[in-house]
């Protein structure tokens, strides 16, 4: 497949994509997981496929952009790829069989949630060994990889969408602040109430 690439206006680059492309892939998907850390919640995987002729403006690391604009770079970036997909492991299956199965199964599931399937992927340090596709590993992918930021950005923005709702349903938590986190308030508030269901149990400090 042969691409008139434009990407001198995103922040993130594209030397791995272009990496594959010359190997003779075509359809790249950045895989990239949100929540890890998190004491409350689902983990978020999301996968997608840039479409390299309509690259949005600005991706990169979702940790790096404010709210409104990881919501606005979202819909961009969904509006533009050739594909995308999300999925969520609930903080029940977390505690079974703990974050970094779960973390695996979310991205397993993104990806198999694609309607383009990928014949590589570009992963955040992260190896799915299970999926028999070619793929990179990069540690810290999600600021090197555009890819990768993409994937991180849909993750980051659907993950906050879940949890913000959850807020009304489980309040006194700060959930719609903190997302989920270990923060201070957060952790006062879990001596003081005690854990929800949906809070993971077998995570320190709940």
């Amino acid at each position: 497949m042969q691409h008139s690439i434009k990407s001198s206006s995103s922040t993130c680059s594209l030397k791995f994509e272009k990496q594959a492309w010359d190997k003779g892939f075509s359809w790249i998907a950045g895989i990239d997981e949100v929540g890890r850390g998190a004491l409350f919640g689902p983990v978020c995987a999301a996968a997608v496929v840039l479409n390299p002729n309509n690259i949005p403006y600005g991706i990169k690391d979702s940790k790096k952009l404010t709210a409104q604009k990881r919501l606005n770079l979202s819909k961009e970036i969904r509006s533009a790829a050739h594909d995308w997909a999300v999925a969520f492991i609930d903080s029940s299956t977390i505690d079974q069989i703990n974050i970094l199965e779960a973390t695996r199964k979310a991205m397993y599931l993104a990806i198999n949630k694609l309607k383009i399937k990928p014949d590589y992927l570009l992963c955040d340090a992260m190896e799915l060994e299970s999926i028999k596709i070619p793929q990179k590993s990069i540690v810290k992918g999600d600021i090197q990889s555009i890819s990768i930021a993409a994937a991180s950005i849909i993750a980051k923005v659907e993950r906050d969408h879940l949890v913000i709702n959850l807020d009304i349903e489980f309040p006194g938590y700060d959930l719609k602040n903190n997302m989920g986190y270990g923060t201070k308030k957060h952790l006062e508030s879990l001596r003081k109430l005690g854990p929800t269901d949906l809070h993971r149990h077998s995570f320190r400090g709940v």
